[in-house]
């Protein structure tokens, strides 16, 4: 008898979440009980991220480190159908996947979700509607959002470039190039500890600067290190 085929595969990236990793599952556990498949990839942490992922998932794999090469090593062991990249510390609000699965059925290649972003200070929630506006305006979609697509269009362009930053940016303008993405407004919870870490004002004009810098062309190996990212 030959195993069930799950309907949607949740990718979720991971480096160094022991911590948290086992917590941003346990929701992850119904959609497994109704027929989804998650799938947990580790870019080399050096904690126990891993060995704490396994019970809560379908498959834990390792890859290269930064999440468009994770993410793309995560598309080649799914079995659905339909793709869901979810970051660690980001939450499906409730009915995600058939919400998903309408949306998709209705003949859409890919999509995302409104985003509200947690934490204390007042200008989160308006960084999040100027996400949410700014999407719904360009077409163009952010890891935070939730991206998900039918599984044959992200073979089709590619997947991920495996560029260290910017690369929900530069996959939604190739699939842009296929169809406009549905924007879902169901809202997916995502925590706002970097921008309360490194300052909600500060953050933001870092944010802008960069995206400005790589519609203009610049590197994105340069402004990964601009924003914390590799040496």
């Amino acid at each position: 008898m030959q195993p069930i085929r799950p309907t949607v595969s949740i990718i979720m990236p991971v480096l160094n979440e022991a911590e948290t990793i086992a917590d941003a599952l346990v929701p992850l556990q119904t959609l497994r009980a109704h027929g989804a498949e998650v799938i947990v990839v580790d870019g080399g942490s050096c904690d126990a991220t891993l060995a704490q992922a396994r019970a809560g998932c379908d498959l834990a794999i390792s890859a290269p480190r930064g999440r468009a090469c994770q993410m793309n090593a995560g598309a080649l062991h799914a079995r659905a159908d339909i793709l869901l990249f979810l970051h660690a510390d980001t939450r499906l609000p409730e009915a995600a996947i058939p919400s998903i699965r309408y949306a998709l059925g209705l003949g859409e290649t890919w999509g995302r979700f409104d985003v509200r972003i947690t934490g204390a200070h007042r200008m989160l929630r308006v960084v999040a509607q100027m996400m949410n506006w700014r999407s719904r305006l360009t077409g163009i979609a952010t890891g935070d959002q939730a991206i998900f697509c039918k599984r044959d269009a992200f073979r089709s362009v590619g997947g991920y470039p495996e560029q260290p930053l910017m690369e929900d940016i530069a996959l939604s303008r190739a699939l842009k190039r296929i169809a406009r993405p549905v924007c879902l407004d169901r809202r997916v919870v995502t925590s706002g500890r970097r921008w309360e870490k490194h300052g909600v004002w500060k953050t933001i004009a870092l944010m802008w600067r960069l995206r400005a810098a790589y519609a203009l062309g610049a590197d994105p190996v340069s402004l990964a290190r601009q924003y914390g990212y590799g040496p």
